[in-house]
């Protein structure tokens, strides 16, 4: 929002520069983005008047003129500008006058005439442009008087961002009121007293929606059309940033940005019957003041006569009910708007009104009736006019209420960290317009402000007075804190998981949760995809049920673009439907979801290039698995999307937290990827917290026994290994599979699997007729389960 310096000089003027004036409102809250003067520095132009006006003697176009500048003799020059005339009153640029952009005036002549200065329009002195030719001045204009002094062109121009809690300060007044507090000054508010009523004529107003819990209005009759707006209101507005319309615009403009309060005037003439604020009906139509024409829904509302929509409340007036030239007869409308009856509406309908910015954010609901004795004051002032009786509509039990918050000084100094007087408190929050009540020592009960919608509750007022003691003024001090630490579990955490697969070379993806409907079938042909209501694109139509529909995508893309390797992993929700009868029973999964194509490791010099193959990929899943602690178990994978003979479910406690392998080769061919290596676990397993257990290394030697098994090839390593484990009891440290042969010497159907067998005491050198003892009795328990064989050497 803009504002005038000046203009809101005459509301409160602390003796202050205006830098200083810039810097307190931004360490109040509202940001102030520049200050600038309204017209860029430029020298030497005065009030002159148009003594004579007569034809170039050889140029259609040109005009020679003599000016009076207040000098002994007036000053002659030519000029083209299609307005010049006897008696006008103009800026004058007088010989040697530097005018914006470096543009100096000199003496010339003009096809052969002599011109001793310029005549000025408003772009020459860094104004806008509102008529083709001369600024025209009021015939009052000083002549002789420098015109930056006249039109006040060195007030400075304040451009402040105003957050969307702060809807009071989108006014003069509002602006005033915080320079004011943080200042201790007075603001200077004009009196509210309204005309005295002539007429007896009124509109009865109908409330119909709870959107307009306060609506007032007033009928004036045979205003002046002919009224101009006065030379200080164009100012206040201009250097504001608003532009000047028609003098019923220009002053509903006026008290919009003096007061706060969006306000509009109808053409009394051009309403039917009495006044109604209502919901649209469905379809309803309106043509609005910038011509354009909308197609209204049933939760826009309106206000109306008993024919038509005459506006969109609290957004844009109807052009069938706009003022024109010709009104004299006028409905004046002003309002309270609930914030989220307006909120959206404007934006709709591609519009951005200053009605609609200020009713977003909420509007004094006490406002409106000043508003309207102000702008009724103003309109009898300038353009006279005979007023009705102030007709007001209310509804009470949606009016917003200003609750008492109960404020204790404990509060504010747990909050804050620090101390402030009790007495600085209960002024701060009087200046700030509450009404403040002490209940007992340090304990005060508060009323804010009608305008004051931000302030709720105790931590708000807290908000207020830090922010009127100042932000700088607060004191560096560590907080003290009773700290009771709970007992200590460790947790994998998920930024370590995210470490661990990226230290394997994997890149994070981060993906929609939406997927094709098509690859989810082609990953899973059992799969009945649930498809979204409202898709983003035709390819994210579905929710996921596997990760791999969002990152195969990924590796197509990457692959058609020359990388041969690609590695990705995605932390993110697969969603369970299959055996969901609602969507309340939808299943939410969080997983980890790997995928490699390519060589094991990089392209270099001193290592052969290989292709990655399954025991690579087992290893790297195995890595994140170490480093959640999890004890794990494999079986072969019975997924129809992966490779039979080369993919594992993983398993803890007998259940699946999922799998790795390759994929499929008929579905590597149909997705035109090569050897392509999957993985999905569930990560609330891996996440899950464990207990460190310590056990202290023993000081003994250990022996290593190694036993070779001929045994049934059907027969999985897993299971031989864990009845090793069990028959050697503790004295066996560990054991492991080190070779497997199958082949010449081996019989078909069977197999040779050596195994390392680790044997040591924590507390004492082993005998080797233990170790014996417990060899031969591995050996004759597998000889006994399994029909496994000792193998020659």
């Amino acid at each position: 929002m803009k504002i005038s310096e000046s203009w809101l000089r005459t509301w409160v003027n602390p003796a202050i520069d205006s830098a200083t004036l810039a810097n307190q409102l931004t360490m109040l809250g509202l940001e102030v983005d520049d200050i600038s003067p309204v017209a860029k520095p430029f020298t030497g132009v005065v009030i002159g008047e148009v003594l004579t006006v007569e034809q170039h003697p050889d140029a259609d176009r040109l005009r020679v003129t003599t000016v009076n500048i207040g000098e002994d003799e007036p000053l002659q020059i030519v000029c083209g500008a299609p307005n010049v005339r006897v008696g006008l009153r103009v800026p004058v640029a007088t010989i040697g006058a530097v005018l914006p952009g470096d543009f100096k005036i000199k003496k010339g002549k003009l096809r052969g005439v002599a011109s001793y200065g310029m005549l000025c329009g408003a772009s020459e002195i860094d104004l806008e442009d509102q008529i083709d030719g001369l600024l025209e001045l009021p015939s009052d204009a000083p002549i002789g008087v420098n015109i930056r002094e006249y039109l006040q062109l060195d007030d400075q121009v304040i451009d402040i961002s105003i957050t969307p809690n702060r809807g009071d300060c989108f006014s003069v007044r509002g602006i005033a009121r915080e320079v004011a507090v943080i200042n201790q000054a007075q603001v200077n508010e004009p009196e509210f007293v309204d005309v005295q009523n002539t007429l007896e004529d009124v509109k009865q107003v109908s409330l119909k929606t709870e959107g307009v819990p306060r609506y007032l209005g007033r009928i004036v009759r045979n205003v002046n059309i002919q009224a101009k707006t006065p030379a200080w209101m164009e100012k206040a507005l201009s250097h504001s940033g608003i532009r000047l319309h028609s003098f019923l615009v220009d002053v509903t403009n006026y008290v919009l940005l003096e007061l706060g309060q969006p306000m509009h005037a109808f053409d009394l003439a051009k309403i039917e019957g009495d006044i109604q604020v209502r919901q649209a009906t469905k379809g309803e139509k309106i043509v609005l003041l910038n011509e354009q024409e909308v197609v209204l829904t049933e939760d826009v509302m309106v206000v109306a006569d008993d024919a038509q929509a005459l506006a969109i409340a609290g957004v844009m007036g109807g052009l069938s009910s706009s003022v024109t030239d010709t009104t004299t007869d006028i409905f004046l409308e002003s309002a309270f708007f609930a914030p989220l009856a307006v909120a959206g509406r404007a934006r709709r309908y591609g519009l951005h009104t200053d009605s609609s910015q200020r009713f977003e954010r909420g509007v004094d609901f006490e406002l409106p009736l000043k508003a309207l004795q102000r702008v009724s004051a103003l309109i009898a002032e300038i353009a006279g006019g005979d007023f009705g009786p102030i007709i007001s509509a209310e509804q009470s039990d949606v009016l917003p209420q200003r609750n008492a918050i109960e404020l204790h000084k404990s509060q504010v100094e747990r909050l804050l960290g620090y101390e402030i007087e009790s007495s600085f408190i209960a002024d701060a929050l009087i200046r700030l317009g509450c009404h403040v009540t002490e209940i007992a020592q340090n304990t005060w009960s508060v009323v804010p402000p009608s305008h004051r919608f931000d302030m709720v509750i105790y931590q708000d007022l807290i908000e207020e007075i830090v922010r009127i003691h100042g932000y700088d003024n607060i004191q560096i001090k560590l907080p003290q804190m009773d700290v009771e630490l709970s007992s200590y579990k460790d947790q994998f955490e998920i930024s370590q998981l995210r470490q661990t697969v990226a230290t394997l070379g994997y890149q994070e993806a981060i993906s929609f949760s939406f997927a094709d409907a098509k690859l989810e079938k082609q990953l899973n042909p059992a799969v009945n995809p649930l498809m979204l209501a409202n898709p983003i694109s035709s390819d994210l139509a579905a929710m996921r049920s596997t990760l791999l529909s969002s990152l195969i995508p990924c590796v197509q893309y990457n692959l058609n673009r020359q990388q041969s390797r690609v590695r990705f992993f995605e932390l993110g929700l697969r969603f369970d439907y299959q055996n969901a009868e609602n969507l309340d029973e939808l299943k939410q999964t969080p997983t980890l979801a790997m995928i490699a194509v390519g060589s094991r490791v990089p392209e270099q010099w001193h290592v052969k290039t290989q292709d990655m193959d399954f025991f690579d990929f087992k290893g790297e899943v195995e890595e994140v698995i170490s480093a959640s602690r999890l004890n794990v178990e494999y079986i072969r994978s019975e997924r129809n999307w992966l490779h039979p003979g080369q993919s594992a479910e993983v398993l803890v406690n007998g259940q699946s937290i999922g799998y790795f392998g390759r994929l499929h080769p008929s579905l590597e061919s149909s997705l035109d990827l090569g050897v392509t290596w999957v993985a999905e676990l569930d990560q609330n397993f891996i996440l899950q917290s464990y207990v460190s257990n310590f056990t202290e290394l023993s000081r003994f030697p250990s022996v290593r026994r190694d036993i070779a098994l001929l045994i049934d090839d059907k027969i999985s390593v897993k299971e031989i290994q864990q009845l090793i484990e069990k028959t050697g009891g503790e004295l066996l440290d560990s054991t492991w599979l080190f070779d497997v042969y199958t082949g010449q010497g081996v019989e078909s159907g069977k197999r040779s699997l050596a195994f390392a067998l680790l044997w040591q005491h924590p507390s004492r050198t082993l005998e080797d007729a233990e170790i014996k003892s417990g060899m031969d009795q591995i050996i004759e328990v597998l000889e006994s389960t399994y029909q496994a064989t000792l193998r020659a050497s």
